[in-house]
């Protein structure tokens, strides 16, 4: 089948993460013929340091187009999908209405009770069908974003190399990644690992608030700002580091497929509305762990997205790792049986 990806890149790199995923996904695991619109290609480009900002170009199997105004006059693929309900240009969906893909709107990850029923749910737009199709962590959804090979490369993934390529000593510090939208927690977050006991390496990704923080060394912390990297290289950095600092929907995903503790910042929304999906999110998540590793766990995701003591909860959190480290593994085996792309390619050739 031949499929449509539309992208509109709102803020940060969520959207375009996803996206360009997705899209590298159906062409070389599933032998799709993919064309990805784009409207920023300067955003796609930090994640795809080979792209170009050009009208027109291919990499990794994927045919990527600029997303213009007006846009030109082209025939829809067999599948049509709307990344995050990104609005479609009016001259395509009449193409639409003549060749009648299948059309997909591909919403935002969610562990909430609710989207197992509103999965696949259609909402007819004469003569179109356009299916709602929701990312998820148990069967009765679309799935989450997995490559064939992810586990294969990281369990041959060589931590000493990476960073000995670095000048770093993989033993002399806590390696930290740090990747999290403005949070006021953020200084509560680096006095606890200013005075705790442990020494500690925070690898912090260029951007805004590494441009405001810098690079530094207090006491047992030091913070290094690093270069923004490619997708491929952030999921070394994960599988290097002891934790990680995820945000939003792709690197929270990716910090999941690392089996290293991780802590989630959720990205904020009006009238605490994230607080819901973050409570839905740890329901499943912890379901596995024992009570004091369960309740570290809650406390440290509660206190990075605003609902308690973040030095009091870094410690506990500390303490509980290695607990917290044997139940990731059990939980990714068991989120990875549903698969993203895999889901989307069956429900679409059935569809269709």
């Amino acid at each position: 089948m031949s499929w449509d990806i539309f992208c509109n890149v709102i803020d940060n790199y969520g959207d375009i993460g996803v996206s360009w995923r997705l899209a590298r996904q159906l062409a070389n695991e599933h032998g799709q013929h993919v064309r990805l619109w784009v409207d920023d290609l300067q955003s796609f480009l930090r994640i795809n340091p080979e792209a170009e900002i050009v009208q027109v170009q291919h990499s990794k199997g994927v045919e990527v187009r600029q997303w213009i105004s007006p846009f030109p006059d082209v025939s829809p693929h067999d599948v049509v999908i709307e990344s995050f309900g990104c609005q479609l240009p009016e001259n395509f969906v009449e193409r639409m209405k003549e060749k009648k893909p299948v059309w997909i709107n591909l919403e935002y990850l969610s562990a909430e009770e609710w989207v197992k029923d509103c999965h696949l749910m259609p909402s007819p737009r004469p003569p179109l069908t356009k299916y709602f199709f929701f990312p998820g962590f148990v069967g009765e959804t679309g799935g989450l974003m997995l490559e064939r090979d992810l586990f294969k490369e990281r369990d041959a993934f060589d931590r000493s190399a990476f960073w000995a390529k670095r000048d770093i000593d993989p033993e002399e510090s806590l390696k930290i990644s740090l990747f999290c939208y403005e949070n006021k927690a953020l200084q509560s977050l680096f006095s606890a690992w200013e005075n705790g006991n442990e020494r500690i390496l925070c690898l912090l990704p260029e951007g805004k608030i590494a441009s405001r923080v810098g690079s530094f060394s207090k006491k047992n912390l030091e913070v290094r700002v690093i270069p923004f990297v490619s997708q491929e290289e952030y999921d070394h950095l994960l599988w290097a580091c002891d934790i990680n600092f995820v945000r939003g929907e792709d690197s929270f995903v990716r910090g999941q497929w690392a089996l290293k503790p991780f802590v989630w910042q959720i990205y904020p929304q009006e009238e605490e509305a994230h607080v819901k999906k973050l409570e839905a999110f740890l329901s499943l998540y912890c379901s596995g762990l024992d009570g004091s590793a369960q309740d570290a766990v809650r406390g440290m995701f509660g206190a990075w997205n605003g609902k308690g003591n973040v030095r009091r909860c870094w410690d506990a959190f500390l303490d509980a790792r290695h607990v917290i480290e044997m139940h990731d593994r059990n939980w990714a085996n068991e989120i990875s049986r549903y698969n993203l792309a895999r889901n989307l390619v069956d429900f679409s050739q059935r569809a269709g």
